[in-house]
């Protein structure tokens, strides 16, 4: 073959001739086999050169023309042997068969000179690859004019360079240089080949210095040259404007170019900088409206096919916006696709005449100015609309052109036409908006895609960097800060090219949103609008970024709606302002209102003052969708235009009546007040959609950054303050958007709620929480507590249990919101508090000071339900919730509970918490180790922090140990509960707060009693005096509600008076069951004098229930059994009525649950501690003092108890028996501590005391029960009480020592003062009393309102004379009773009631006094007779005279009534006394002086003959002279006359005188009865008389009879004359007419037989 190819000339020779032959088949053979040949390339050049002469004659004459260009493809596509001049005159013959007649050869011949063209080019392409190993030195390009000057280029190369050279040349219509014989040339044909050229071999400019150069020189000029008849041209400009006619543009050339142009921009951007520069700019000018709308059409076009390469734009930007005196390109693109869709919309309706029938096409592309309605067509009818855009009556269809992302162009297609051809409505509105569309979404995409890069790239490089090894290090950190430098350069191209850009588009896309009526559209412009504004936002550009989202807001809302957000912001800087951009005005379309949509939803603007409705349209609603999406999508860029969309959404969900619901998501409800919101059905099932979205939109935020979610509470809040600032004053149903969204967005962010739970909570609580309007108010509670709910169930890591920090900042808004003073709040705020105890309790560990301090916040003022509930949550804590709790919280649940306690406005809470409290204590006592441990720890801890900071520890009752503080902070509790207001309140506290000392007090350390009694019981005790001391007088009528009051709790002051009596008696109680406790504390003396005073305030207290109550309490501490129990029982402590088991009994060693350390005598005396004896712990010394403590009370309380008041009116108070009783009852055991030191002074004091205290009347309604009745001598129990303190005395006294007697006479004082009651009862003050003697119960007249009765002191007096006989037959002999002259006072006292005898209240008085008498007579006298000599008894005798003298001569006249048995009993005991004078006296005379014994004798003289009584009846007289009185009285003065030896001459005087006396009255009665019967003849005498004779002739009879019995020695001779001198007198009576005197007389006249005997002889008498 090669050798075939050498010769290869020759043989194609024949071939040559043949065709030359020009005949046509033989040519055509020749043809065929010059075509064979060529296939197997065994051509040489020179053949070649040959074949392509012949064939160039051919063409000359017209022959075979398209078998010519199949020779030529094939002669060039083959092999490469056709170089320079042949190639070029191949190339001239293609040409020039392209401009024959015949359109197939025309057409056969264009396609052929494209592929010629092609095959020129390959080869060079492929001779670079050949090269392409080889380096050359690049010989640099002489900027000479000389357009032939590559000599450097290789042989395709070179011929490639003229080829391409002269079709700028031929286009240009100027000669080419080396296609020589060209004849003609059109340009369309030329740009073809050259667009051509320029899109298949751009790497061939690319590489090649030569051919930039000639797109530089050549090319580009030459564009810029054709185009200059569009730039001139303006459509519609009058001819006379201009002098020169202006050439029109040409559409073929002008499209052609626009297609070169693209191929440029497209493929030689980097070379051609500059001259893209000026073709953008005419591509800008292309869109003006004053150019034809077929050159607006094909500009569009070709600016789509930038659009949709963003990388180009983006080399735009880079070269001409970043540049400092560029034209801004980039941007002035996008704002012309703006001015240009605007204009759209603007061209007027009619077009100037002169130019208007130009092809009939001045509209093209523009609108049809349709009838308003055009696009309406049937709104409501259901006729499909054809998708357009509609604007202010402009109706502009939707043309479906390109596929999304490609430029698939129309009119630059079309190479075919010449005319210009009609483009259809719409097509370059359509085209545009495409435009706009492939831009935004190139952009964004690109950027996105490269942020992503830069993103990945700096986190690896960041990891690498963190761990780098030695050797790398320093590349490492290289490489980051190249990466570093790399982004700041990327970025400033984003930023700038999303500033050129996004005013343009936004302008257009608004006005198209605003223009758009089909949905798909719609939702291109929004996703436009949306990635544009999520772009903005992930480059930080604020301003745009909000822009973008205004606009999307506003398409939401119904036009015209008047919302703030919208207008205030950046964002308001775009609306309505035109932005001038390198002169070119962009107007900011407002949306108009008449857009014809369809309304699906009606309702109400969320505004302080509704105006009417608003309507939402499918629009709206799309464009909300849109705002969710973008909210949802891109949460995390939005930053603070959160507040632009969540006000946004606020509004439509308002319009939409979407509300809130638990959890905070929003449901369809209905609207409250105002026309109800109207929704079509369309929109109904959207709605739940909507909300759904709305939901997953804060659920989303979960997923945001910190920094986003941040902006997006920061937004909620705001909104949240506008909302509530439309609330404000006006009671409408607030937006609750906001807040039912921070909930939402709280309970999605869980895991990290730290971080945000300060805003969140912060705003709830000060803003929402406290507004006026309760709706939004509740919405906030309700927010606030489900999100700490959630917060404390939500599954922490770590857990909350580890995690104490957090879970306070959970608890704690809980605890705020106590500041909160709206009931509803709190109302809320507990329920929440029940529901976390309900299902957290076991786990708050310390948040429980938090929760309780909820509880504890609630005041008195804040309402019952409010207390209720927080009292409820306060119950479960104590019955569920105490071991759970840290021990240190027990002392606040203490004082949340005492604070329950306090609050007034429901008794029965203030009843319960004191019953908690019990069960509180309850809970210490039996978890006491536990809780101590605990306690004891936590102190440990705190005192080492206190050490640390250097601050003290300040607890309550410090120094005492914490577990004694807890109990300390109970008792001090109950404490105050004691002085409640309440009465039942008080009872409940008292009797709970001594029981829990007297249960649990035990658990006390030793020295914590100091506490407890000081500062809790006296503390006490001095409030509820006080408190007493100062009640109210005042009669309260009933005790709320219909709860009758009892009288005896209807003041104050009486029901003040019970709390009293319960302290009183606990703190005794205490005092005594714990004494063993008390004593060792140091102090414990001191404790006992304020508990006397105490005791004796109560005592004294104007109550007749304090102060007997007082008293129970002072017996008690003195260890006395109270009277009132069985004396045989053990004595345990009366027992306080309390609800609560009291354990109070034998307290042993071991039995207590904490051991004291004690001295071994104290715990021995304490192990033989039985409940019967009192423990008695300290010395004897300190145990007097204690009783002479008491003592000093009890003398005080007696005293100034018994002292009787100096004025009385109806108010006095006069102390009670009972009270009086328990006051004397102490004394005997008091005694049985003090009797050692009592002496005579002490008696004294006791004796006035019980001399008063006898004395105190009662009044006269207390004395039926009192009093015995009449007929009854009984004691009262008073008066037993003082007998029996006597009588305690005097048996002391009796085994006392001998200095103790002097102390009877003094007790005798007391006893004969008592006896001298039963005549005389005692005075109280100046006290008017009815005597009990003279008033009848029945006929008590009442002399002031509480009369007041004396008591029957006689059984009293009775009694105590018993007492004194007894007393004496024991003491008669004692020195004392015999110095203090006992006897004489005894005598002396009975005297009064002696002498009284009839008289005396009571008859058993005198009687009693007279066997008295005699019984210490009996014992007496011996012993005066024996002191005679001593004269201590000389001033008793006159008084014993005289008594007798009084008792046995009374004045008193017997009663009427008195039986003659009585009256010989009376006088049986009138003869006792003479037998006693008789034996015991008379006998005796010579130890007696002699004055008492004339007295006696005188006495006995007068019973003789005197004893008779002056008012006896007749019939009576015999038995009432006191016969046998009388007859004792002689026999005892004869006896005592004649028995005895006479020791002295001076005593048989008395003796002697006192019979002559006798005798002598006796003759002158007699004489003078004799005289005065003789006179008085018939008539009988006075009865007296009569009684008087009879009674002398008794009396004589007497005489004579006890002289017969005596002695005769003894008789004085003298005696018996006179007895016998009265004989006669006696016989003169006879004579008498009475004849009770004759037998009186017979009596006396028999005894004198005795003397009728003969007279004795003298002798014998003078003998004797």
């Amino acid at each position: 073959m090669p050798a075939l190819k050498e010769n290869s000339s020759e043989v194609v020779q024949p071939f040559l001739m043949g065709c030359g032959t020009k005949e046509p088949k033989i040519t055509q053979l020749c043809l065929a086999a010059i075509q064979r040949l060529m296939s197997h390339e065994v051509v040489s050049e020179t053949a070649a050169g040959n074949i392509i002469n012949m064939l160039w004659q051919l063409m000359e004459n017209s022959l075979e023309e398209l078998k010519l260009l199949q020779t030529v493809l094939v002669l060039l596509t083959t092999n490469t042997v056709v170089h320079d001049e042949a190639l070029s005159k191949a190339i001239v013959l293609c040409f020039r068969l392209h401009f024959t007649k015949d359109n197939i050869t025309n057409n056969t011949a264009a396609a052929t000179v494209r592929q010629v063209v092609t095959v020129v080019f390959e080869r060079m392409v492929a001779e670079d690859e050949r090269h392409r190993d080889i380096v050359e030195q690049p010989v640099l390009v002489q900027g000479n004019s000389n357009r032939r000057s590559v000599s450097t280029l290789k042989p395709c190369a070179k011929d490639a360079y003229m080829l391409f050279q002269d079709l700028c040349q031929l286009v240009n219509a100027d000669a080419p240089y080396w296609l020589v014989g060209m004849t003609e040339m059109t340009r369309t044909f030329g740009l073809e080949l050259l667009e051509s050229v320029l899109n298949d071999f751009p790497q061939v400019f690319l590489q090649h210095q030569e051919f930039s150069f000639l797109l530089k020189e050549r090319v580009c000029p030459l564009v810029i040259k054709l185009f200059s008849p569009n730039i001139k041209f303006r459509q519609g400009s009058s001819t006379s404007s201009s002098p020169a006619p202006v050439e029109k543009p040409y559409f073929p050339i002008c499209m052609r170019l626009l297609r070169v142009v693209s191929v440029l921009i497209k493929q030689f951007y980097s070379l051609l900088v500059t001259e893209c520069e000026i073709f953008l700019s005419l591509l800008v000018k292309f869109l003006d409206a004053d150019k034809p709308q077929w050159l607006r059409a094909v500009a569009v076009e070709s600016i789509h096919r930038f659009c949709v390469q963003p990388q180009l734009l983006r080399s735009f930007c880079q070269s001409y916006d970043m540049k400092q005196h560029s034209t801004k390109v980039f941007r002035d693109i996008v704002n012309a696709l703006g001015s240009f869709i605007q204009s759209l919309f603007l061209v007027p309706a009619t077009g100037n005449p002169a130019t208007s029938n130009q092809a009939g096409n001045n509209n093209l592309g523009g609108s049809v100015s349709a009838p308003a309605n055009s696009g309406m067509v049937g709104i409501g009818g259901g006729v499909t609309l054809l998708p357009a855009f509609e604007y202010r009556g402009t109706w502009i269809p939707i043309l479906t052109i390109t596929v999304q992302g490609s430029a698939k162009a129309t009119y630059l297609e079309m190479l075919d036409k010449v005319e210009p051809p009609t483009i259809p409505e719409g097509y370059a509105m359509s085209v545009a908006f495409h435009c706009l569309l492939d831009l935004v979404r190139g952009i964004t995409s690109m950027i996105e895609g490269e942020l992503g890069e830069v993103e990945t790239e700096c986190q690896t490089t960041t990891e690498e960097a963190s761990s780098p090894t030695q050797s790398s290090e320093h590349q490492d950190l290289q490489s980051a800060s190249d990466q570093m430098d790399k982004e700041i350069v990327s970025r400033a191209v984003w930023e700038e090219m999303v500033n050129a850009c996004w005013c343009g588009l936004l302008a257009a896309l608004s006005l198209l949103l605003d223009a758009s009526t089909d949905e798909a559209a719609t939702e291109n412009i929004l996703k436009a609008e949306l990635t544009m504004a999520a772009l903005c936002g992930r480059l930080g550009l604020v301003t745009s970024r909000d822009a973008f989202i205004t606009a999307i807001c506003k398409g939401s809302l119904p036009p015209h709606y008047a919302l703030t957000v919208l207008n205030t912001t950046t964002a308001a800087t775009l609306s309505n302002k035109s932005y001038s951009v390198q002169g070119q005005s962009v107007m900011m379309i407002s949306p108009s209102s008449e857009s014809h949509q369809q309304v699906v939803a009606v309702g109400q603007p969320l505004a302080v003052q509704p105006q009417g409705t608003v309507m939402l349209t499918s629009k709206n609603i799309q464009c909300m969708r849109t705002l969710l999406n973008l909210a949802h999508c891109h949460g995390a860029v939005l930053g603070t235009s959160w507040q632009l969309v969540l006000a946004t959404l606020q509004h439509l969900v308002w319009i939409l009546g979407l509300k809130p619901s638990s959890g905070g998501a929003l449901k369809p409800g209905r609207a409250v007040e105002g026309p109800s919101t109207v929704l079509t059905t369309a929109v109904m099932t959207d709605l739940p959609v909507i909300s759904n979205i709305l939901s997953r939109l804060f659920e989303s935020s979960q997923y945001l950054d910190d920094v986003s979610l941040h902006h997006l509470i920061n937004a909620l809040c705001s909104l949240s303050l506008e909302a509530m600032d439309m609330a404000y004053g006006n009671n409408k149903e607030p937006s609750l958007f906001a807040v039912a969204k921070l909930l939402e967005t709280g309970l999605v962010n869980m895991h990290r709620i730290e971080i945000l739970w300060r805003p969140l909570t912060g705003h709830l609580l000060e803003k929402v929480c406290q507004h006026p309007n309760s709706r939004m108010r509740e919405w906030g509670a309700e927010a606030l507590t489900s999100l700490i709910k959630a917060g404390l169930t939500f599954n922490h890591d770590p857990p909350l249990s580890q995690n104490q920090r957090l879970q306070l900042l959970l608890l704690n808004p809980l605890k705020e919101m106590s500041n909160i003073n709206h009931p509803d709040i709190r109302l809320k705020q507990l329920e929440c508090v029940l529901q976390i105890l309900q299902s957290q309790g076991d786990s708050l560990g310390p948040g429980w000071p938090l929760v309780l301090g909820v509880m504890g916040a609630i005041r008195n003022d804040q309402g019952e339900s409010l207390i209720r509930t927080a009292f409820q949550c306060l119950q479960l804590v104590v019955t569920d919730f105490l071991p759970t709790m840290p021990c240190t919280c027990l002392q606040i649940v203490v004082d949340v509970a005492g604070s329950f306690g306090l609050h007034n406005q429901e008794l029965n809470i203030s009843l319960t918490s004191i019953g908690l409290l019990w069960n509180i204590s309850d809970y210490f006592f039996q978890r006491g180790e536990t809780i101590e441990k605990e306690l004891n720890k936590e102190e440990a801890l705190q005192q080492k922090q206190a050490e640390e900071k250097g601050v003290v520890l300040n607890r309550p009752f410090h120094p005492a140990p914490p577990f004694d503080c807890l109990w300390l902070c109970l008792y001090a509790k109950l404490g105050e509960l004691c002085v409640d207001p309440r009465p039942a309140v008080r009872k409940s506290a008292g009797q709970t707060l001594f029981s829990t000392i007297g249960a649990h007090g035990t658990l006390l350390q030793h020295s914590t009693w100091h506490t407890v009694i000081w500062k809790v019981l006296f503390h006490l005790l001095d409030r509820v005096r006080e408190s007493s001391t100062t009640a109210d007088k005042e009669k309260i009528e009933s005790g709320g509600g219909n709860i009758l009051i009892h009288h005896s709790r209807d003041t104050a002051e009486k029901q003040w008076a019970e709390t009293w009596v319960l302290t009183l008696a606990g703190v005794a109680r205490i005092f005594n069951t714990r004494r063993y406790l008390l004593q060792p504390l140091g102090d414990f003396s001191r404790a006992w004098d304020v508990l006397l005073d105490h005791i004796q305030s109560a005592a004294l207290s104007k109550n007749n229930e304090v102060s007997l109550a007082a008293l129970k309490s002072f017996q008690e501490i003195l260890q006395i059994v109270s009277p009132a129990r069985d004396l045989d029982k053990p004595e345990t402590p009366p027992v306080v009525n309390v609800p609560v088991p009291v354990l109070i009994g034998p307290i042993s060693g071991p039995g207590m649950s904490r051991p004291f350390v004690r001295t071994d005598s104290i715990g021995e005396r304490l192990g033989r501690y039985s409940s019967s004896e009192p423990p008695i712990v300290t010395d004897e010394l300190e145990d007097l003092n204690l009783w002479w403590a008491a003592w000093n009370t009890w003398y005080r309380i007696g005293s100034e108890s018994t002292k009787p008041p100096i004025t009385f009116d109806k108010l006095t108070f006069i102390p009670s028996q009972p009270f009086l009783t328990a006051l004397i009852q102490i004394f005997p055991a008091l005694y049985q501590h003090i009797k050692t030191g009592f002496n005579m002074d002490d008696l004294q004091k006791l004796g006035v005391i019980l001399h008063s205290a006898v004395s105190v009347p009662i009044s006269s309604d207390a004395s039926p029960f009192i009093l015995p009745s009449y007929t009854e001598a009984v004691l009262t129990s008073l008066q037993e009480a003082v007998l029996t303190a006597l009588d305690v005395l005097q048996k002391a006294i009796c085994v006392g020592p001998e200095n103790m007697q002097i102390m009877y006479p003094a007790i005798f004082d007391q006893l004969l003062a008592f006896v001298e009651f039963s005549c005389k009862p005692p005075q109280y003050g100046q006290l008017e009393t009815k005597h009990i003697a003279n008033a009848k119960y029945n006929q008590i007249q009442l002399f002031a309102p509480a009369e007041w009765v004396a008591l029957n002191y006689v059984p009293f007096a009775e009694r105590s004379l018993e007492v004194v006989v007894d007393l004496y037959q024991k003491t008669a002999c004692h020195k004392a009773v015999v110095n203090e002259k006992v006897l004489q006072n005894i005598i002396k006292t009975l005297r009064v009631p002696l002498s009284l005898k009839y008289s005396c209240p009571s008859e058993s008085t005198w009687k009693l006094a007279v066997s008295s008498l005699l019984k210490v007579l009996s014992i007496g006298l011996p012993v005066a007779r024996q002191h005679a000599s001593s004269g201590k008894f000389d001033s008793m005798w006159p008084e014993l005279a005289n008594t007798f003298e009084d008792f046995l001569f009374t004045k008193s006249i017997p009663p009427d009534n008195l039986s003659i048995q009585e009256f010989q009993r009376n006088e049986n005991i009138d003869v006792e006394v003479v037998q006693l004078i008789s034996t015991e006296i008379l006998p005796y005379a010579n130890f007696i002086p002699k004055e008492f014994v004339g007295q006696i004798m005188t006495m006995l003289n007068k019973g003789s003959i005197h004893s008779q009584s002056s008012s006896f009846t007749e019939a009576e007289i015999d038995i009432r002279l006191r016969e046998e009185f009388s007859k004792m009285c002689f026999e005892t003065l004869l006896q005592f006359s004649f028995s005895n030896k006479v020791t002295t001459p001076q005593e048989g005087y008395i003796s002697r005188m006192a019979l002559s006396v006798l005798l002598k009255r006796s003759q002158d009665v007699l004489r003078r009865y004799i005289e005065d019967e003789r006179l008085s003849g018939k008539c009988p005498l006075p009865r007296q008389q009569v009684t008087e004779i009879i009674f002398v002739l008794k009396a004589v009879s007497t005489l004579i009879d006890s002289l017969k019995k005596t002695q005769p020695e003894n008789v004085d001779g003298n005696t018996w004359a006179q007895v016998i001198a009265l004989y006669p007198t006696l016989v003169e009576c006879i004579t008498c007419s009475s004849s009770e005197v004759c037998s009186a007389l017979k009596e006396a006249l028999v005894p004198f037989k005795d003397f009728m005997q003969p007279p004795a002889s003298r002798v014998q008498n003078g003998e004797s």
